[in-house]
Parts: C-alpha cells; structure tokens; sequence
C-alpha cells in the first residue's frame, strides 16, 4: 500500500518557546519512506532525537512570532493485516522486559481499576479473541464526537462518557487490554479514511511475540497505517508538545492512498 501524507502545522509564539516535535512517519522493517520532506519557519533551533522504543525521531525546534511547520511523504506500507483472534496470549512471566511497561497504569490509562470489568466482560476468552471483543465492544458502545474531550480526558472518564475521539478510543482500548494482562501501548500514526482527518491514534497490541495495531474506532486497518511513533498513553508521542505558549492558527494532515490521488 503507497499512502501520499501530508501535514502542516501553523502557530503564533507570543515570546521564545521550545517545542517538541513528532509528527514525521518512522523508518520501519514493515514501511519504507519515500522522499520525506520537512521544512520550517525560520528557527533558532532544530535537533533530532530519538523517541521513545527508537520508533522514529522527535525534533526539538525553539522560535518565536509565526511558526509554521510543513511535512510531506510518501510511505510504502508492506504490514500485513492479520487475523487477530489467532494469535495467542503471551503468559504474563514470559513477556520480554520491554514489554513490562506496557502491563502497567500510565497517566491516561489507570488499567488497574478495570481489572474487574475486563474480567466479568471479557472472561471466557484470552489472547487474540479477547483483544476483538474489547474493539468490537468500544467500537459498539462508544460514539464518535469532535469536542467531547479534552486533553486532560482519561480513559477513565471517556468509558463514563461513552463517547470521544480517537485518542479516547485508543486510550480506553489500552486500558481494558492491560487489565486483562496483555500489553498495550498508544500509536500515533497515518492513515486514509480518517473523519475528520487528522493525525490519528490507535492502540498497538503485544500479542504472539509481536506488536499488532488495533484501531478501536474501526476507521483505520493495520496494513493501511504509516506509524509515527508509540508510547504508554498520549503524553509519550504528541505531535506537538509547547514548551511556551503557542496561538492555533492552522492545522491540516492529508492521507491518500497512492491509487486515488
């Protein structure tokens, strides 16, 4: 799958800022990049680092007045899209210690109290078949609504809410899994068909020795996706982190598939 993205980013910096940038596609075994374009206002300052798991880099950029940031790509995305109710749970004394992590409560995923629902809920079944029912049952009971969160919006408070976006979606979907003993971890990514479209989020899934993405809003398929980044929960891979105050002025991401542009 050939995807052609594009984003831009438009702020006012009222005085000096430092901002924390991901919002490029990763260099990955299962997507190849095809001449990636990034390009700025004028900056006092611009330094890649790696980001989190080494999936991808960040970018540190300081500026001030206008800030403008323009990325392009075209992604060749080779991921397969598996049958996810095949794959088998990893017992829990078994996962791989960068796994660990990812078993545990995060500030937007707080899995602990959940133990309880997910195993009244989803009991009778484990690994691949659990991880569908949780996606299938958020995507039956949530709504989908631009605005009814914020970004102090927990998975806590969307599962009361029964409604958010696709944050919200990842975040509650992460937060049931973990309750159920299987790592998960937040993914920012690409990907067309997303409405309103935007940067989006789903949830990625530690299952038969490997990661899998799951998107609990059921707008995005695995092999379909050009990933930007992971993390615990939101906090880890926003794509734009102000250190400063920054004024929206504009925002646009674009995803096509190569075969409809």
């Amino acid at each position: 799958m050939l995807l052609d993205i594009t984003a831009r980013l438009d702020y006012t910096l009222n005085a000096p800022s430092d901002i924390l940038l991901q919002l490029e596609a990763a260099p990955l075994p299962d997507q190849r990049l095809i001449d990636p374009q990034i390009w700025t206002s004028p900056l006092d300052h611009f330094r890649r680092i790696p980001a989190e798991e080494n999936i991808g880099d960040r970018v540190w950029v300081r500026g001030e007045g206008r800030f403008t940031c323009d990325y392009k790509s075209r992604v060749e995305v080779t991921r397969e899209a598996l049958d996810l109710a095949k794959l088998e749970q990893n017992p829990v004394h078994e996962l791989p210690g960068d796994t660990i992590k990812y078993l545990m409560p995060s500030r937007f995923c707080p899995s602990d109290e959940f133990q309880s629902f997910v195993a009244a809920e989803f009991g009778t079944v484990s690994g691949g078949k659990r991880i569908v029912a949780i996606r299938d049952w958020i995507a039956e009971h949530f709504s989908y609504v631009p605005g009814s969160s914020n970004a102090q919006t927990s998975a806590s408070d969307s599962f009361i809410q029964r409604q958010g976006i696709c944050r919200d979606y990842a975040h509650v979907m992460i937060t049931l899994a973990r309750a159920g003993a299987i790592p998960a971890r937040f993914a920012s990514v690409y990907a067309p068909d997303v409405d309103p479209p935007d940067f989006h989020a789903v949830a990625e899934i530690y299952l038969g020795g490997a990661w899998h993405l799951v998107d609990a809003t059921l707008m995005a398929k695995a092999d379909e996706m050009a990933m930007i980044g992971v993390g615990r929960d939101a906090a880890d891979v926003a794509f734009m982190t102000t250190f400063g105050m920054a004024n929206f002025q504009d925002q646009s991401v674009e995803v096509r598939r190569v075969d409809d542009a």
